[in-house]
């Protein structure tokens, strides 16, 4: 996947980001339209937690941005940015959260931070996922 409308840069001198899963930085061309998707959590249509499950509500959080993206005109390769909030974060939901991420976009991530946080705004809330994509105009 590859979008000619963004440029995703890793510079010399910082870590090697890819075996976590994302980019350093992330440039977007001149004339593009700004996409800022909410954050994406894992609910079904009617706002109902899909499971009390990390990785269940990780895969619907990633089905719902996917669906955010296409009705906004855009695709995976169009976003340039994602911030990332789990609950109760440790190391070990970095391979679910790659797995995830690797699915969406190859080996071409975008920008990420990941929060870690103590809740979110509903009970039982566990993942959530925003993004900033962009397209030519």
């Amino acid at each position: 996947m590859t979008n000619p409308s963004l440029q995703f840069l890793n510079p010399t001198g910082l870590n090697d980001p890819s075996k976590h899963n994302y980019t350093h930085v992330a440039i977007a061309s001149p004339s593009l339209t700004t996409i800022y998707i909410s954050g994406q959590y894992g609910a079904n249509e009617n706002g109902e937690l899909v499971s009390p499950n990390f990785t269940e509500q990780l895969e619907q959080s990633f089905t719902n941005l996917r669906i955010a993206l296409t009705e906004a005109g855009a695709s995976p390769e169009n976003v340039a940015k994602t911030t990332m909030l789990v609950v109760e974060h440790d190391e070990s939901k970095l391979p679910l959260l790659g797995q995830q991420i690797e699915a969406m976009w190859g080996d071409k991530p975008p920008a990420c931070t990941l929060i870690p946080v103590p809740r979110l705004a509903l009970d039982g809330m566990l993942f959530e996922i925003e993004a900033i994509a962009v397209i030519k105009t």
